[in-house]
C-alpha cells in the first residue's frame, strides 16, 4: 500500500504533548467551573493532588510546550502561520462542498498544506489556547485585584471557546466521520497515511510532496483520486505543467527510439 508522510516525528511528539496537556487541562478546568472544587476529580484521587494544583501545573506545562515550540520550531511556526492565514478564491467552493463531503469524502480541490476548514480552526484554536495560557499565567502571578478579575473572565470565556473547537478537532482527526476516514494516521503510527487519503484531503500538498506523482500521471498509472488531484493542481501550478510537458517529451522520445 502506497503511503505519504504528512508530519515528521518531532511535530508528532509536539502535537501529542499539547493535545494531552490541553485535554486534561480542560477536564480539570470544567471540573472546577462546575463548582466541584471541594470534591476531588478522578484524576485528583489518582494523583493525590488537589484539582487546583493539577490545573495550575498543567497550565505551566502547556505554557512551557508553547514556548518551546515558538523557540525551537521557528520555521514550523512561520509555516503554520503562513499556511493558516493564506486564503484563496477557490476556498468558498470548498466550503460549499464540505457538508456533503463529510459523508461522501469528495472534498473540493485546494492547494494548501491545510484545507480551508483547518485554516479557520487553526486560527481560532491558536487564539483560544494563547488566551488560556496568557490569562492563566497572569492569574497565577497576580493573586487578586481588578486585573486579576478581568483575566479570570478571559480565562473562562477562552475555555468556553476552546472546548467545542477541541471537540470538533477530535471528531475530525479521529476519522469518525466517513469523509475523514483514515486521516488519524497522519499524526499516529509513524505519521504515514494511505496515499489515496492524502490526495483526497490535501490534493495540492500531496502532489507537491509526492516525488512520483507527476511521472506516474504521465504514464497513466495513478488511481482516479490521484489523477483528479494532479489535473486540478496542474491548473494552478505553471512549474508542474512545465515538468509534465518535459516528462511527456521524454517518454515520447524513449518510445520513439525503442526498437520493436
Amino acid at each position: 500500500m502506497a503511503t505519504s508522510e504528512r508530519y515528521n516525528r518531532r511535530t508528532r511528539w509536539f502535537h501529542a504533548g499539547v493535545y494531552l496537556a490541553t485535554l486534561v487541562l480542560l477536564g480539570t478546568g470544567w471540573w472546577l467551573l462546575s463548582g466541584r472544587e471541594g470534591d476531588p476529580s478522578p484524576l485528583a484521587r489518582l494523583t493525590h493532588l488537589p484539582d487546583t494544583v493539577l490545573h495550575t501545573w498543567l497550565g505551566w506545562a502547556l505554557a512551557a510546550l508553547a514556548m518551546a515550540g515558538l523557540v525551537l520550531g521557528r520555521r514550523a511556526v512561520r509555516t503554520f502561520v503562513g499556511e493558516s492565514t493564506r486564503f484563496r478564491r477557490g476556498d468558498l467552493g470548498w466550503f460549499a462542498r464540505w457538508p456533503a463531503a463529510l459523508i461522501t469524502g469528495r472534498f473540493g480541490h485546494h492547494e494548501g498544506h491545510f484545507d480551508p476548514g483547518q485554516r479557520l480552526l487553526n486560527l481560532a484554536l491558536a487564539t483560544a489556547l494563547l488566551a488560556l495560557i496568557g490569562s492563566g499565567v497572569g492569574m497565577v502571578l497576580l493573586h487578586g485585584g481588578p486585573v486579576f478579575a478581568v483575566l479570570v473572565r478571559i480565562h473562562v470565556w477562552a475555555t468556553y471557546l476552546a472546548t467545542p473547537l477541541i471537540a470538533g478537532h477530535v471528531l475530525v482527526a479521529a476519522g469518525l466521520l466517513p469523509g475523514y476516514r483514515g486521516v488519524w494516521r497522519a499524526m499516529h503510527l509513524g505519521g504515514r497515511l494511505d496515499r489515496t487519503v492524502a490526495f483526497r484531503l490535501w490534493p495540492g500538498w500531496a502532489v507537491r510532496h509526492d516525488p512520483t506523482a507527476l511521472g506516474a500521471f504521465v504514464l497513466d498509472s495513478l488511481g482516479p483520486v490521484e489523477t483528479a488531484a494532479v489535473e486540478a493542481h496542474l491548473g494552478e501550478c505553471a512549474a508542474c505543467r512545465a515538468e509534465v510537458a518535459e516528462l511527456r517529451r521524454t517518454v515520447h522520445r524513449l518510445r520513439t527510439h525503442t526498437p520493436e
